[in-house]
């Protein structure tokens, strides 16, 4: 679930005929969005899974920040002067936005509640969150479909936390409160990246840097608990692979690539998916039943997505398009 800075809008590029034995760009920027989607989707089921890991969540989080770090070291280097030129508020709100108090906070709120309360508040919320961000900064309100979408989305959250009114069911209700805020800051990440000026990989590394350098000062001063030693070697490899290599590092450079090849808009509908997929998966992994509340809000909040993405018509000057996961 990272957020690429992949530029502004833009029609998909003509497409190429492919080779005898390759495929075309279109075909390549479909599968790395479907691959993107999947990743979205491992992420998670990884914060429901982390409550029955023997990782910790600041395990995790030095996984997750800390692999492309590693990976990306020589780009990064290469990057150094670009990355500290941002400015300090702009980086302020990615490292927030993305960083460790959204990591905690994703992973916290999964505990509480389900994989498919995850990945559908999550990143669900994140166009309403990024609306009124757009309006308090004076963007005017969005209209047409776009404040269509965001309505849906409304009421598929309500939907799905409604069951768990009455009655009363507090953790649930204290873990989807937990990934609103999570949401929430996601949508500061996303308005944070549009103002910063670097490809996906300075883009990876201005979220990585010092989301790494917290996490790691946290645990050395015995702030936040670390069982890594202790860790089981298979949890140790899932969430190296999936957060690390996956959330951290694969997500972000694929979906660039397949805003480039499709277009933003065809992206950010196929992406708005990634709940639907959640759900379906969390059925054979985690052993997870969708409840009514799932089946109805679900898909409310994937149409409202997709709808919210959509680009307004060039003459009409509404808020820009909002990203599924920045």
């Amino acid at each position: 679930m990272v957020t690429t800075n992949a530029g502004p809008a833009t029609a998909p590029p003509p497409a190429r005929a492919a080779g005898r034995f390759g495929l075309s760009p279109q075909a390549k920027g479909t599968v790395a969005l479907v691959v993107t989607v999947l990743i979205w989707a491992a992420f998670a089921l990884s914060a429901r899974a982390l409550s029955t890991s023997s990782l910790l969540p600041a395990d995790a989080a030095l996984l997750r920040f800390g692999v492309p770090l590693l990976v990306l070291a020589p780009a990064l280097w290469r990057r150094r002067r670009r990355i500290a030129a941002v400015r300090p508020a702009t980086a302020l709100k990615i490292a927030c936005g993305a960083g460790v108090p959204f990591f905690l906070a994703a992973m916290y709120g999964g505990s509480l509640t389900s994989a498919a309360f995850v990945g559908s508040i999550v990143p669900g919320m994140v166009p309403l969150f990024v609306s009124a961000l757009m309006v308090a900064a004076g963007k005017g309100l969005p209209r047409g479909t776009q404040a269509v979408g965001l309505a849906l989305i409304a009421v598929g959250v309500v939907a799905l936390v409604w069951r768990y009114v009455v009655p009363l069911n507090t953790q649930v209700l204290a873990g989807a409160g937990i990934l609103l805020v999570a949401s929430g800051l996601w949508a500061l990440y996303t308005v944070g990246l549009k103002e910063v000026d670097l490809d996906p990989v300075g883009s990876i590394g201005l979220l990585c840097l010092p989301s790494f350098a917290v996490m790691a000062l946290l645990v050395l001063t015995g702030v936040l608990p670390t069982g890594l030693a202790s860790a089981a070697g298979s949890d140790i490899a899932l969430f190296l692979v999936v957060q690390g290599l996956g959330v951290g590092l694969c997500a972000g450079l694929l979906y660039a690539y397949a805003i480039r090849s499709l277009g933003a808009e065809r992206s950010s509908t196929v992406g708005s998916l990634s709940p639907v997929a959640v759900v379906l998966l969390a059925v054979p992994l985690l052993d997870e039943s969708p409840t009514v509340a799932v089946l109805v809000g679900v898909p409310l909040i994937t149409a409202g997505v997709a709808l919210a993405n959509r680009r307004p018509r060039p003459r009409t000057r509404t808020q820009p398009e909002v990203p599924v996961h920045a």
